[in-house]
């Protein structure tokens, strides 16, 4: 049986959740590509039904198949590739990290969040934790995290229960007065703050700092964009540490 209805109550869900209200209310959210959903499938996370067009429905035998049209209506993709997978947001409970890890306050960008999940998995940070961030779960943070989401631990809460597990673990903020992080010997456990792409990390979090650290520029150029330097900050305190 093939979907052609979009007022299908199945298919108005499953559209609903390009809004985080939704994603929220239903405890789910959309990965599409054929790529990412069976890395999505790889990596143990929970899917609720897979949803496919005709063309595709052979690479996964077990989905909901949906007419062209009706895919396009869920799809948050320029040239869909008619593979969806509904999953399961994992209800993550706030805890201290056990390695280091990462804390982003208050980034705003859903691209540079989903980078930053990307490089954060790549670099073997497993832990993120969001302060008044957009959310980890967009399509398009997904998009950009490269399937990185289904490989860290994405914790979110309010600016004093995040500071509160990561207390005794010392923070290092990426600011432009800090030390040079080129020289600079992290310990062995941290937690790299990085802040909003306009304001960059709140008072609080700067007053909790037990270090901080600049990524050195040309005098030409003003700043770097949020993920590049969360990035460029990850790979250098990670180098230090494993010398």
């Amino acid at each position: 049986m093939i979907i052609t209805s979009k007022s299908n109550p199945l298919i108005k869900t499953v559209a609903s959740l390009s809004e985080k209200k939704y994603r929220k209310q239903h405890g789910l959210y959309l990965v599409e590509g054929i790529k990412p959903v069976r890395e999505c499938i790889s990596a143990g996370c929970e899917i609720d039904r897979i949803i496919c067009t005709e063309q595709t429905a052979s690479l996964f035998p077990s989905a909901t198949i949906v007419s062209e049209s009706v895919f396009k209506s869920i799809s948050d993709e320029k040239t869909p590739q008619g593979v969806a997978a509904v999953v399961k947001m994992p209800e993550n409970k706030l805890k201290p990290p056990s390695g280091s890890c990462i804390l982003l306050d208050c980034l705003q960008d859903p691209g540079n969040l989903g980078t930053v999940i990307r490089t954060a998995n790549a670099a073997g940070y497993g832990e993120i934790y969001l302060i008044n961030c957009t959310d980890a779960y967009s399509p398009k943070a997904v998009r950009a995290s490269m399937s990185g989401i289904f490989f860290v631990n994405v914790y979110q809460g309010c600016r004093e229960e995040i500071l509160g597990v990561l207390s005794g673990v010392p923070l290092i903020c990426a600011n432009m007065n800090g030390e040079n992080i080129f020289g600079f010997s992290p310990p062995e456990k941290f937690c790299l703050c990085i802040g909003n792409e306009g304001g960059g990390i709140s008072e609080e979090v700067k007053d909790r700092a037990s270090y901080t650290v600049k990524i050195p520029m040309r005098d030409t150029c003003e700043s770097l964009n949020a993920a590049v330097s969360a990035g460029i900050a990850m790979y250098a305190l990670k180098n230090k540490n494993q010398r």
